[in-house]
């Protein structure tokens, strides 16, 4: 692991839901500082593997470690931070400012009906710059574009400042003329600091954004590098059930796809 820190370790990991196999012994690490592209098809387990590492669910067995600590005992939420599919389903009525919203990400640590101090307001405030929707701050979060509103949710997740932010399918809801700059703007996070964890159907962003990719169907067929993933391929084809190109984003191009 040439001594960085495993932040997520995931030990001889399996899961059932009945009778039916959803992941089998998956072991997986994801050190300090990576940006994880986590790729399969539909059904092979990536929303359950979510779920297992956020403990929304417990592992039935294997183990998962998060910050060196028990998953089963991990308690420190606030070094995670999660953003769902909320573009694609979101009620565009609700009344809220990107701020209020931002600041919302603020309610765990400060509880419900405290006001937030001058430290707090101005980490709402640089969240939203950091996703660069600062020209929006007094906007409400319905009149945004999809692609907006899931800026803004990256900067609720992040105004607690966790160390490792979680992102399922993020561009869905997306204009496919923005995804580009969603990327980079989540590339320009982990050169910040912040590991990512990426769960994604677009395997074109995997070459040119991330810095480690896992192919997933129940097991766990690939770990490495992007470019390890290019040169293998890594019988994409077999997983997917059909023939996969494997292309990467350039510009305002389409990336390719499954």
């Amino acid at each position: 692991m040439n001594g960085k820190i495993p932040i997520i370790e995931i030990k001889n990991l399996s899961y059932r839901y009945e009778r039916e196999n959803i992941l089998e012994n998956v072991n997986l690490s994801i050190e300090k500082g990576a940006f994880l592209g986590i790729v399969g098809p539909n059904g092979s387990g990536k929303s359950t593997l979510l779920k297992l590492i956020l403990g929304l669910i417990k592992p039935q067995k294997g183990e998962i470690k998060l910050f060196g600590e028990d998953s089963k005992h991990f308690r420190d939420q606030q070094k995670i931070g999660f953003v769902s599919q909320k573009a694609n389903s979101f009620n565009t009525g609700f009344p809220a400012t990107v701020y209020e919203v931002v600041a919302s990400g603020l309610t765990k640590k400060l509880g419900l009906f405290r006001s937030l101090s001058k430290r707090d307001a101005a980490k709402v405030k640089e969240a939203v710059a950091s996703v660069g929707m600062e020209a929006y701050m007094d906007r409400n979060i319905g009149e945004l574009s999809g692609g907006q509103q899931q800026r803004v949710f990256i900067a609720r997740a992040l105004v607690s400042e966790p160390e490792l932010l979680i992102l399922d399918e993020p561009t869905v809801g997306v204009d496919a003329e923005n995804v580009q700059s969603f990327y980079e703007m989540l590339e320009e996070l982990n050169k910040a600091g912040i590991t990512l964890l990426l769960v994604t159907h677009d395997i074109g962003v995997i070459s040119d954004k991330v810095t480690n990719v896992a192919c997933l169907n129940k097991g766990l067929f690939f770990h490495g590098t992007p470019s390890e993933f290019e040169e293998q391929k890594i019988g994409l084809s077999e997983i997917y059930g059909h023939e996969v190109q494997l292309l990467t984003h350039d510009h305002h191009e389409e990336a390719a796809h499954t």
